[in-house]
Parts: structure tokens; sequence; C-alpha cells
């Protein structure tokens, strides 16, 4: 192996006469790999452009090596001394030299370490000359030429602290630059597609808001009494739909006229079963009244025979009362309610039941703040049609054959954010049964003077959607709606399509809890649209492959965004790590490290080295850092040197505000 010393005065305090900093060795074992491999060849020069070498014969053995590639031609010692010519060659020490460099290299593969080491001493010998170049300006200035000294000391402190990129490949965003699509209005029956439309156009908000909130309504018509089932599986019509949008944005003026319409429908419900209700609680109090009456009469009753004949009276009035339960006014929706709450009105509404509100703190009442601990059992089985049965102390149980929750949920971006603080939510697969939006938002750019919702668009919107509700409601066991052979086949191909996205490295393979349900989203989609077409009540016909290509054209819209709020909430944990490891870079302004260092730093966040590997991966897929090479082995003193990892010279200005 050839001598790798590095001259240098120990002495610390020694004058400026010492010798630059130089390996003679290392530049030997790069020339040697170079002429052994054209592979070297292109790694090496990745990493130095010819000026690192100290020694001047060595930067002309180089320059011919690079133009022997350059033509394609081979980089071994006889064609290096031949593109030397006799002169040169005599100059660099003869041919014989060009054969002692190879012979004293002790692999090719080794040529990247050596390089990093020559350009590291490159910079060292800049950083030399530049502290001798501030001393004598120092010193002109103390014989009294001080023109322009600060200029002068800045300029020279630039040349050596200027980044050099040299073998980095441009570092890509950590955060996905994601262009997201409009809601596709266009996909939605005309009565609805439209109105949502004229309303964003007059409300001056993003398409998406409309289009979320029309898709919501749907799902509170349909939710419950409506199942589809397509290639032998079965999904529920309920939706949970989250648009997370800043304030200032209009959100509750588009909530309350999108959701107008099953206010009404839910009014004209209770009216229409006021008669009912006031019948059965009269009956009850009678009922009561007979119970009482029996009962007294057989207490005082002294003949046995008479005792036994008001106690079958009291028996009679007894299991007629247990018979007569007073029904519930018609709901169709609460703003924002606890879980327990929401499972009472499940109990009480027959399991159909939906959050609809403009800001959104279900989200925290499901974090525990009123009982101090994660609750959304009923979210989770009210997304999936579930059977329920609740025991509590002191209150009777409730049994819900099949709960149906729809969520309508309006909220701050920020929230999504918070998400993560509550890792339940993810773990037991809350997060994975939203359908996100995102939408962009307008502020800055809206009309003052918007066209208006044509009367006729918002009287025929209220309408149908109402009669949609009461017809539903009215029904006394859900439909099943199937597919026909066509849009069947399209479910095929969704499924197909899909599965793939799933494996590591591809787009679905952070968030599988959500992709998962993604072609089950699509398909409860299809039925919407299916029932908004045939709103007079056609409903029974099978769903078209038309229908169900609108669906998945929604659906796609949905994965999209997911993908945008599963960034927001941080969902993909390793991504999650390399951003804590990159802005750690950042703001200390680190060059280099350890794992050590890293672990160090960011303690309790990683622990131990397989803690970091996730991380470190991401950013050196990013282009961030990079490994350097290890060193050979015999190279130095001493136990196996640590990884160390090399940071990308645009690391700082790239994240820094």
């Amino acid at each position: 192996m050839a001598n790798l010393t590095v001259v240098a005065d120990p002495d610390d305090n020694a004058d400026f006469s010492r010798p630059l900093p130089h390996d003679i060795g290392a530049e030997q074992q790069v020339l040697g790999a170079m002429m052994l491999s054209l592979r070297a060849v292109a790694e090496v020069r990745e990493l130095l452009d010819g000026t690192e070498f100290y020694r001047p014969a060595h930067q002309v053995i180089w320059q011919a090596i690079c133009a022997l590639a350059d033509r394609g031609d081979p980089c071994e010692p006889t064609a290096v001394a031949a593109e030397l010519g006799a002169r040169q060659l005599d100059k660099v020490g003869g041919g014989p030299y060009l054969h002692t460099l190879i012979e004293g290299t002790v692999s090719s593969t080794q040529a990247v370490f050596y390089a990093h080491r020559l350009a590291d001493l490159a910079y060292a010998r800049d950083v030399a000359t530049t502290g001798i170049r501030l001393s004598q300006l120092g010193h002109q200035a103390a014989d009294g030429d001080t023109a322009d000294l600060r200029g002068a000391v800045a300029a020279a402190v630039q040349q050596i602290t200027a980044t050099d990129a040299r073998g980095w490949a441009p570092p890509t965003a950590l955060e996905v630059a994601r262009t997201l699509p409009t809601f596709p209005l266009w996909e939605l029956p005309d009565w609805l597609g439209e109105y949502a439309a004229r309303l964003a156009e007059q409300t001056q908000t993003p398409a998406d808001l409309a289009g979320c909130l029309a898709l919501a309504v749907l799902a509170v018509a349909a939710g419950g009494k409506v199942w589809v089932s397509p290639r032998g599986w079965s999904e529920p019509t309920n939706l949970f739909i989250v648009i997370a949008l800043g304030p200032g944005n209009r959100k509750s003026e588009v909530f309350k006229v999108m959701t107008a319409p099953i206010r009404t429908a839910e009014t004209a419900l209770r009216e229409q079963a006021q008669p009912h209700i006031d019948d059965v609680a009269l009956q009850r109090r009678v009922a009561e009244a007979d119970l009482d009456k029996a009962e007294k009469a057989a207490i005082n009753a002294i003949d046995g025979i008479v005792r036994q004949q008001h106690m079958d009276d009291a028996k009679i009035a007894a299991q007629k009362l247990q018979e007569l339960r007073v029904p519930a006014e018609p709901r169709l929706f609460s703003d924002d309610a606890t879980p327990e709450v929401l499972t009472s009105l499940l109990a009480q509404q027959g399991g159909r039941m939906a959050v609809l509100s403009p800001e959104g703190e279900v989200f925290s009442i499901a974090a525990g703040r009123y009982s101090g601990a994660p609750n959304f059992a009923v979210l989770k089985h009210g997304h999936a049609g579930e059977g329920m049965r609740i025991d509590r102390v002191g209150r009777a149980s409730e049994t819900i054959d099949s709960a149906h929750v729809t969520l309508g949920v309006c909220t701050q971006p920020d929230v999504l954010t918070g998400l993560a603080a509550t890792p339940e939510f993810r773990g037991q697969g809350l997060l994975g049964r939203i359908l996100y939006a995102v939408p962009a938002s307008l502020l800055g750019y809206r009309d003052h003077d918007p066209e208006l919702v044509p009367d006729h668009l918002a009287q025929a919107y209220g309408a149908t959607l109402t009669s949609l509700i009461t017809r539903l409601h009215a029904l006394p066991d859900p439909v099943t709606l199937t597919f026909d052979k066509a849009a069947n086949t399209a479910v095929k191909t969704l499924l197909r399509d899909t599965e793939p996205r799933y494996r590591p490295g591809n787009d679905l393979a952070h968030m599988h809890d959500w992709g998962g349900k993604y072609p089950g989203a699509v398909v409860r989609i299809a039925g919407l649209l299916h029932i908004a077409q045939h709103h007079h009540g056609t409903w029974t016909q099978p769903i078209t492959e038309a229908t169900f290509t609108a669906a998945r054209q929604i659906g796609d819209y949905f994965l999209a965004h997911a993908q945008a709020a599963y960034d927001l909430i941080g969902a993909d944990p390793d991504l999650a790590d390399a951003r804590a490891l990159r802005d750690w870079i950042a703001r200390t302004g680190t060059h280099r490290f350890t794992a050590r260092d890293a672990i160090q730093a960011l303690r309790p966040r990683f622990r131990k080295v397989a803690d970091l590997d996730p991380g470190l991966r991401v950013l050196e897929a990013h282009n961030w850092i990079r490994r350097l090479p290890t060193p050979p082995r015999g190279y130095g003193a001493g136990r196996t040197p640590a990884v160390v990892y090399e940071v990308h010279p645009d690391i700082a200005p790239e994240v820094k505000p």
C-alpha cells in the first residue's frame, strides 16, 4: 500500500512556511484506480476536477486519463503513456511510474474514498492559503494600507465558504408539492352538480366545498337505508367526509345552504310523526293509569279470587305498557355529539345518524376532551354498518342492529396536523375511513360581484333533496343496489389497478389503512350517485358502468387529497423522521455527522441507530445526505470508525425561512 502521510508540521505555532496539507499516497491511489477501472474514472470525476492534486505531475496524469475516457479509449498505463507523449512522460516520472501507481493500488473500489480525501485536503489548503492572505491583509493595514479592508476580507472568506455541490444530484423536497385536483362537479347529477357549481361561484369558495357537502347530504339521505353490493361484498352508503379549509373562506355560509334541505326534511318528518308520537304517548299514559288502578285494587281486595282478577288485569296493563314505547322525534343529524350521546341517538333513530358541523369539534371530542381518553368505537362501527350493544352502569342496555354514521365536517388544516397527536386515530383505523378534501383557498382572488344562483336551481335542489330524504326515510327495510355486468367489470378493474399500489415503494404503501378502504369508498359513492340520478324512486335498477366511472373519478379526487392530508398529518413515520433529521441539520449548520451525533441531538425521538435508519434512508434517497465511503482495511489506527454522513451544501437555504 502506498504511503498515506499528510505532510504537516506538528507544531501548532509554526509559521506560514510549513507545507500545505496534502496526501501523495491518496493521490496515487486515485490515479492507479482510474487506470484499472473505467467505473472508477466515472465515480472519481463526479467528485474531482483535477485541481485537487497537490503534485503537478499527478494533475498531468489526471488530464491524460480524462482525455482518453472522453474519447472512450482504454486508460491503462500504456495508453496513458502514449497520450502523454515522450516529453511529458519524462516529466511525470516515465512509464515505470505509471505501472508503479497500478501496483500500489489497494483496490479500484476504494477510489471514491480517496477522492473524498483529496477533496477535503484541497479545501484544507484553500483554508490555509486564505489564512495567509488574511494575515497579509492585516499587516498591510498596520502599514497604513486600509483601502477596502473589510471588502477584501469578506471576499476572501466568501470564496472558501461558498457551497460546492460537485458530485451531488439536486435534492428533492421531502414535502411533496402536490397539484391537487378540483372536485369534479360535472360527475354529479345535473340537479346537484349545477347547483353546487353556481353556489361556489356565488360565494366565491372552492368548488370542493360544495361538491364534498353534496356527497355528504346524499349520504345523510341514503345511509342506513341503502346498501351496494358489487362482486360478492356489500357496502353501506354513509360516508366520512372532512374538508380542511382555512378561516375566512365562508365555510359556514356554504355549509348552511347545502344542508338546509336536511333541516327542512327533518321538520317535515317530525310533523308527520307527531300525531303517532302523541297517540302512543296517550296510550302509554292510559296504560300507566290502568296499571296503577289494577295494582291498588289487587292490594285492597279481600277476596282471593277478586285479588287474582285484579292481578291479571295488572299484568295485562304492564305488558301493554312495555310494548308502548314512545317513539323519539325523528332526527337526521347532530352538530357535535360526544360518543355516548351519538350512540344513544343511533339507538333512538333506528341506527341512522349524521354529524354535520362547519367547525369539526368531533375529533377533539373523540380524542377525549371530556372523557380524558380517546373513544370513537361508535364511529368505527357506524362507518361499517355494524351492530352494537352498549351496557352502562345505571342505564338500560342499548342495542343497535346496524349502526350508520355519516360525517360531514369542515375544519381548519391545523386540525389535520393535530390528528397525529392521538395515535389511536390511526392505530385503530379512524383516519383510514375518512375522505379528505384539502382545497386551495380563494382568499385574495375573489370576485366582488359574482353571479347569483338562479332561483329555479335553488328551488330544484331543495325540493329534490328534501323529497329524496323523506322517500328513503319511509322505506320499511333497507334496499340493496346491484351492479350490471359492465359495472361489475369496472369494479374488478379498479381492484386490479389498486392492489400493486400498496406494495413497498409505491404511493399507497405508507397509507394502506386508507388505501385498503379506497375501492369500498368508490363503490359507496357509486351508490349515492345512482340514488341521486333515480331520486323519483326508480333506484332498484342496477348501477351502470357510466355511474361507476363517474364515482371512480370522484374517488381519484379523494385519493389525491388523502395523500396531501396524510402529508399534513405526518402519517408516514419514515418521512416524519427524515424531516426531523433535516431540520436539525439545517438548524445547527451541520456539515458531517455520525448516527451517534444525531441520536445525542435528537433524544428521545431516537434512542438507537436502528431508530435512525429509516429517516436516513429517506434523506439519502432525496439527495439531502450521502454516506461517505468507509476507509479501506488497515487505513488509520484504532477501532473501525463510525459511518459518516455528508450533508448536501444546499440543505440550509432550502429549509431556513
